[in-house]
């Protein structure tokens, strides 16, 4: 062997920086598990970015994301969970859909989870407290499934005392639709209404479902905090008109599409909000000593143009109290 030739290789070798493997290294991997389609989440997504970018976090430049679109079907969670899992992502993000929080939390105890959740967490037992969540999981709540009581009340200022009053659920959602279907007949009954639940899981299952509410002479709908009716404000909007229903959900988006009255909070600063938390992660910190964090503000929009379609009056008190009125 050439004798100058090796130590020449040699000299390469020991003066190239230690760090240059770090250099070619892959950048952090975010997955995110995504129970609809890039389209209806594109709000979310977006927020969930800005909150990440804020914490020094951008796509392209120093993570990476991976993908997993359900699309609306839930069974199809918990392999794209494990999937992700396989992939060895550095952090599993959950934007909406508590099967999909209990998919993930099923496929790994040790890759950390962030969650928006419509749910306190600790009832459903994703955590065992708020406060200290310990484990790998943790996020972010906007209570939609909770506040149901507070809508019900909004529907007592503008319908019928004694009238039937819908309760969509999504039977795919167990984890919501179960305490759904049980809680809020159980308010509506102490308020003097007449509760009547209906399911949809599917597009085909909404025009059925809305049917059902018309023949029993329905007046008023809550719509069950679920990521699937969230993400379809549209179309069960124009059916809740159709049908002659005063209807309320947690989210404003269905106000905005052309819904009666929406009560809840912000989808999108709580996935901002788990975009911070998520390079907290990232830099070291631990999920379960990061408290659920829970949206502080409820916000009620009023749609006055429904209310007219519908033939509804709006009392002054509920008027005075909204935050946004659509005219």
């Amino acid at each position: 062997m050439d004798r100058r030739w090796f130590l020449s290789c040699l000299g390469v070798a020991l003066a190239r920086p230690r760090g240059a493997a770090a250099e070619t290294a892959a950048p952090p991997s975010v997955g995110l598990l995504c129970s609809e389609s890039p389209d209806l989440w594109k709000a979310r997504i977006e927020a969930f970015r800005a909150g990440l970018a804020e914490a020094g976090y951008t796509e392209g430049r120093n993570v990476r994301f991976s993908y997993r679109w359900a699309y609306g079907m839930n069974d199809r969670l918990a392999g794209m969970a494990e999937d992700l899992v396989r992939e060895g992502v550095s952090v599993i993000v959950v934007l909406g859909n508590t099967t999909s929080a209990r998919a993930a939390q099923r496929a790994t105890a040790q890759i950390p989870i962030v969650v928006r959740a419509a749910v306190d967490p600790v009832s459903i037992g994703l955590v065992a407290s708020a406060s200290r969540p310990g484990g790998n999981l943790t996020g972010w709540t906007t209570l939609g499934s909770q506040i149901a009581p507070k809508q019900l009340e909004l529907l007592r200022e503008i319908v019928s005392p004694g009238a039937t009053i819908g309760i969509l659920v999504n039977p795919t959602n167990p984890l919501l639709a179960d305490r759904q279907a049980r809680d809020i007949p159980e308010a509506a009954r102490a308020l003097g209404f007449a509760p009547m639940t209906v399911t949809a899981s599917a597009d085909a299952d909404v025009a059925p479902a809305f049917a059902r509410l018309a023949a029993a002479g329905a007046k008023g709908l809550i719509i069950g905090a679920d990521t699937f009716f969230n993400s379809r404000n549209e179309l069960i909007a124009a059916r809740a008109r159709d049908a002659g229903l005063a209807a309320v959900s947690a989210y404003r988006d269905f106000a905005l599409a052309g819904g009666l009255l929406s009560y809840g909070g912000s989808v999108v600063e709580a996935s901002r909000g788990v975009g911070a938390y998520v390079g907290r992660i990232l830099g070291g910190e631990r999920p379960g000593d990061l408290p659920i964090q829970q949206i502080k503000k409820l916000d009620l929009v009023v749609n006055l143009r429904t209310a007219q379609h519908l033939g509804v009056k709006i009392p002054l008190p509920v008027l005075a109290r909204a935050d946004e009125i659509l005219e």
